[in-house]
């Protein structure tokens, strides 16, 4: 009966532990049954004899099986710690023949079997529950000790009183008793397990109670019809709750009625819902993870507002100036990107460029406070120009693009007109000090297909010419020459940057002649030339512009060196009077660290001639990284090369700098030479240069020299050596083969009568330029 009511209640509670302790039961008690010779009758009726054998031998493995799984079952997490859970399920795996076993085998070949596997399983079983009292005194295994004392202590007085023929131990301590204690503590042992379960289900339920009030995300439960069934402490302060969520309070109450139609749907439609929210006041964004469960939606929900605020934030940033809060270059890329879309439609677009003048004084003066100041006020009147689809870009400190989608550009001109006049019309407040700026203006009408930095680089330019305008606005419409000149120069670089980069290309030399001895040398400088595929000759300066925007000058300069040293190593016997020949070198190769390797190669490869070369390096480019070019000059000069300083005072005080270069020729800018009679000032600055390169012991030579008069000054001065079109314009390599000298080229009248007296004026003496004058 107690076997029963225990196998019921396991169906009920679905355990699995009350059915396998209900068959165990069972078996406990036919086994104490047949021991006591009861076991001939089952259930009020008795057994044919001829299955009492069987019954006997399948009762008493199953009997071994049960108590090896229930032993397993109660002890499983000890057996675990212990490491006994692997042999123990060997053993149980071992019982299971036992069971076919005791159906086919004899009983007299079984019964040897059965001790055999029952030791084992004994000895293994005690060896357990010894370890796991002793470590972990756990009471359910002291529980199942006892049950399992009691019944081999049972066993053992029964074989005992057989043996001594003392019936008396019997009536008292048998089978039947062992088994109804035995069951008694194993019932014992299992209402401890039960114990222990419930403990641990209080605690774990305890905790997620904890969990639930203690998350700081909302978790709610809601019907069908929005009705809150349950709601953590978390999300009634989310929602500004004043008192606790109940099972009358309607989602719809902080959400509006189209967030319930959505979640409602959607939690139907798919598994796992995820969606953004806003409170019913848009004040708050939250984020609702939901999902349909037995007829209810469970659901997070998290508050994002911070969170949807600092990304909104870093889009802005990523797009915007955080300073002017107009577009960043990024975000004016992406507006142009979006308005050069209707240029396919037929549809105008305008790019305007603006720089303000004079605004780095401020900040150098004021600090960049007063500075950021006067940018953003700039950008509040630019703005006050604009129309809703026009927008301003940041794109340096003080400069500025404005694209302006759908504008012809007469309407651009008028706009940017209106820009110009607000930016300088009126000064700039900042604290008691008022900051006048003023803006130039470069604008372009934008063809399709054009790129933004093309667009960007060609308002640029008419914004450089916009400076020197009166009204400080300079338009180029979609025909401008600036356009052709920009398609001519990315026509330049993609040559430069392929295989046939020197393709048409061929040198000129424009000679250079001594106020000292003008028939007796024939000095010239190497001029870069191109012949188009249309076989005219294109001038080098665009050349040499788009060769170092690509990076492609160091070629130039190198098929530049190794034609020149070549051309004079194949006819140095035809130049007997040339001392020197001049070729410039461009900033960007000079910073080029393979130019310079493949620059010391080729005059290592032309040693004879190299002494005749004269490198021209611009003032300019040479103060940028004065220990690189003080190293370059002491690496060629090895080869007996000379150093010219090109373009020298053009916009440096740099006489200073002189001492730490260790140069041979100055070569005087020609912004000093060219008018420079009708200039008084500019003779005191080149005869200011010409003494302080005699101090330095070094030569002068002065070019754009266009007239007589210009040389009859610079001799008077004492300039070492003249260049211009007075004396000659660029000759072809042939023609300065069949000249003598330099003043072989000349065709004024009136610098030939001059001639000789330059002569006259002063004896030859280079030998502190070279030796060989």
């Amino acid at each position: 009966v107690l076997a029963l009511f225990v196998l019921l209640t396991a169906f009920i509670n679905r355990q699995r532990l009350y059915v396998l302790f209900a068959g165990w039961l069972i078996l406990n008690l036919r086994v104490g049954a047949l021991s006591a010779g009861w076991d001939i009758q089952w259930l009020g009726q008795s057994l044919p004899a001829d299955w009492l054998l069987l019954s006997r031998t399948v009762t008493i493995t199953l009997y071994g099986i049960a108590t090896l799984t229930l032993y397993q079952y109660l002890l499983r997490e000890s057996l675990d710690d212990l490491r006994y859970s692997a042999p123990m399920r060997i053993m149980q795996w071992l019982c299971m023949p036992m069971l076919v076993a005791a159906i086919v085998v004899p009983f007299r070949v079984f019964l040897p079997m059965l001790w055999v596997i029952c030791t084992c399983c004994l000895s293994m079983m005690t060896v357990g529950l010894f370890k796991i009292m002793v470590e972990s005194r756990n009471r359910v295994a002291s529980w199942f000790a006892a049950s399992f004392a009691l019944t081999f202590l049972a066993s053992l007085a029964e074989i005992v009183a057989a043996a001594l023929g003392v019936r008396e131990v019997v009536g008292v301590i048998n089978s039947v008793t062992a088994a109804l204690a035995s069951s008694l503590l194993a019932a014992l042992a299992v209402a401890e397990q039960m114990r222990l379960e419930t403990q641990k289900r209080v605690a774990a339920q305890a905790e997620l109670e904890h969990a639930y009030e203690a998350m700081p995300v909302g978790l709610f439960t809601l019907d069908l019809h929005g009705l809150f069934l349950s709601a953590n402490p978390a999300l009634c302060r989310m929602l500004a709750c004043e008192t606790p969520v109940s099972s009358r309070t309607l989602w719809q109450q902080f959400f509006d009625e189209a967030t319930w139609f959505s979640l409602r749907e959607q939690v139907h439609q798919q598994t796992n819902v995820e969606m953004e929210i806003a409170s019913r006041e848009g004040e708050r964004r939250f984020l609702v993870r939901a999902t349909l469960a037995h007829g209810r939606i469970e659901g997070v929900l998290e508050d994002i507002t911070e969170k949807t605020k600092a990304t909104e934030q870093l889009k802005f940033m990523a797009n915007n100036d955080p300073l002017t809060r107009v577009f960043n270059r990024r975000g004016i890329e992406k507006a142009f990107e979006n308005a050069a879309v209707s240029l396919a439609a037929g549809k105008p677009l305008a790019v305007a460029y603006i720089d303000l003048d004079r605004f780095k004084l401020i900040n150098d003066l004021f600090g960049h406070s007063a500075g950021d100041e006067v940018l953003k006020q700039v950008c509040e009147r630019m703005a006050m120009m604009l129309a809703g689809g026009q927008q301003i870009g940041r794109v340096g400190g003080d400069e500025f693009v404005i694209v302006m989608p759908d504008t012809a550009i007469p309407l651009a001109s008028l706009i940017c007109r209106g820009i110009v006049e607000r930016i300088g019309g009126t000064p700039y407040r900042v604290g008691d000090k008022a900051f006048h700026v003023r803006g130039s203006v470069g604008l372009i009408e934008v063809s399709d297909g054009m790129p933004m930095k093309d667009a960007i680089s060609t308002a640029d330019r008419a914004c450089r010419e916009a400076k020197e305008a009166s009204d400080g606005l300079v338009v180029y419409e979609r025909n401008a020459r600036a356009f052709h000149e920009r398609e001519a120069e990315l026509n330049l670089v993609a040559k430069l940057q392929g295989p046939l980069a020197t393709d048409g290309l061929f040198i000129e030399m424009q000679p250079i002649m001594s106020l000292k001895s003008p028939h007796e040398s024939l000095n010239f400088e190497v001029l870069l030339r191109m012949r188009g595929a249309d076989g005219k000759v294109m001038p080098a300066g665009p050349l040499i512009g788009a060769a170092e925007k690509c990076g492609r000058a160091g070629v130039i300069d190198r098929w530049v060196l190794a034609t020149t040293l070549g051309w004079i190593a194949e006819n140095a016997g035809r130049l007997p009077n040339t001392r020197f020949v001049c070729m410039n070198l461009s900033g960007a190769s000079l910073n080029d660290e393979r130019f310079v390797q493949d620059t010391l190669e080729i005059l290592a490869r032309h040693v004879h001639v190299a002494s005749r070369l004269c490198m021209e390096i611009t003032e300019s480019v040479a103060l940028h990284d004065l220990d690189n070019t003080r190293r370059f000059i002491d690496q060629v000069r090895n080869f007996g090369v000379k150093v010219a300083l090109d373009d020298f005072g053009a916009g440096y005080t740099s006489f200073s700098y002189l001492k730490e270069l260790p140069a041979d020729v100055l070569k005087i800018d020609g912004n000093f030479i060219v008018n420079i009679n009708a200039h008084p000032a500019n003779v005191a600055i080149v005869e200011a240069i010409v003494n302080l390169a005699v101090n330095l012991g070094m030569k002068t030579i002065a070019e754009w020299a266009e007239d007589a008069a210009t040389v009859q000054t610079l001799a008077e001065i004492g300039v070492d050596y003249v260049q211009g079109w007075a004396v000659a314009r660029s000759q072809a390599p042939e023609k300065i083969l069949s000249a003598a000298s330099s003043a072989s080229f000349i065709d004024d009248a009136v610098l030939l009568e001059m001639l000789p007296s330059l002569g006259n004026a002063a004896a030859l003496d280079l030998r502190g330029f070279m030796r060989s004058y």
